[in-house]
């Protein structure tokens, strides 16, 4: 299965993900910090980065940025609580996969990462 990392400035958020997608048997990362979670790509392959879009030093989308410097390969899936065309946009162009809107429904995230570890080059 994949390696998978989860960023959310939210612990709750992380867990939730981290529980559904282990369940899934993937192994799953949880991170609560943007410096910490760089890092770990930095010595660590990752197939899926699952990135909350407002956290607490840099937005979802800057973390996108640097993890494709790091991963190109790395897939992406970006979360919010507040869903913009905009925002959408931005993360796509930068490399996001797929979108998902919290509260986080598990059936959806499950679709949605399956999807895009398939389609995984």
């Amino acid at each position: 299965m994949a390696e998978i990392l989860v960023l959310d400035d939210v612990l709750d958020a992380t867990v939730l993900v981290g529980k559904i997608l282990s369940k899934k048997g993937h192994t799953v990362h949880t991170f609560t910090e943007e410096d910490a979670a760089i890092d770990f790509v930095k010595g660590h392959p990752v197939d899926l980065a699952i990135l909350d879009i407002k956290l607490q030093k840099m937005t979802g989308i800057e973390v996108l940025a640097l993890l494709k410097r790091l991963q190109p390969d790395m897939r992406a899936v970006m979360l919010t609580g507040y869903p913009t065309v905009e925002t959408a946009r931005e993360a796509i162009s930068l490399g996001a996969d797929e979108y998902c809107v919290k509260p986080v429904d598990k059936q959806e995230l499950e679709e949605k990462v399956e999807r895009v570890l398939k389609g995984k080059k």
